[in-house]
């Protein structure tokens, strides 16, 4: 697939998302890297438009240069915003109470605290994603599971198996106190993310380093 083919359909992706006005969002790709500029209403919609390119087939790599230009009526204090993204965190299930603390700066949340698991993590960025007023978020949350890491490899090596989406025969799987090292080659983004999710899914994993080779 030409990059010019790519970027094509990529646009197409990006013009059937409901929840995306792509009549401000470029599109340019080089070497299967794509490029977004433009502006976008709010965080959560430069963060769908990023998923949606992702998903595309011959997409390498993205990089999001998408602003976040908010309309009349969503600005908000950062006393509100905090306000609003410490009841978001609360009312969150998946994340332990009084464990992670929102700042706010000029509209950019950032999350501070420790869990246990990444999928954890991942929630409280979710959890305020999608506030109106959201300029960007940064995740500081540090993961510190207490489960032993072990069987760490064998259970991710595991996992792979399992999945309909990856080869495993073409990833190598390298542990050493909770941190996992992936390489080898992947056939697409996906399932080079759906490795990466894997991976994170172990118990006792802290930091996973994403080396696999897209080879489509």
């Amino acid at each position: 697939m030409t990059d010019r083919e790519l970027m094509q359909r990529v646009e197409n992706a990006l013009e059937w998302e409901p929840s995306i006005d792509q009549s401000d969002v470029g599109v340019s790709v080089d070497d299967g890297v794509v490029t977004l500029r433009g502006n976008v209403r709010s965080h959560a919609e430069k963060a769908t438009a990023e998923r949606v390119t992702l998903r595309m087939y011959g997409v390498k790599a993205v990089a999001n240069d998408l602003s976040v230009r908010l309309g009349v009526g969503d600005e908000r204090t950062d006393t509100d915003l905090a306000q609003a993204a410490v009841a978001a965190l609360t009312w969150n299930t998946v994340i332990p109470t009084d464990r992670v603390t929102p700042t706010v700066s000029q509209g950019w949340i950032t999350l501070k605290g420790a869990l246990e698991w990444q999928y954890q993590k991942d929630a409280a960025a979710r959890s305020v994603r999608d506030l109106a007023g959201v300029r960007g978020i940064t995740n500081e949350i540090v993961v510190k599971p207490r489960v032993s890491t072990a069987d760490v490899r064998a259970k991710i090596e595991q996992a792979f198996t399992r999945s309909a989406g990856i080869d495993a025969r073409r990833i190598s799987v390298t542990t050493q106190d909770g941190k996992v090292l992936l390489t080898g080659n992947v056939r697409s983004w996906a399932e080079r993310r759906e490795a990466e999710r894997a991976a994170w899914a172990a118990p006792g994993v802290t930091q996973v380093d994403d080396r696999l080779a897209i080879t489509p």
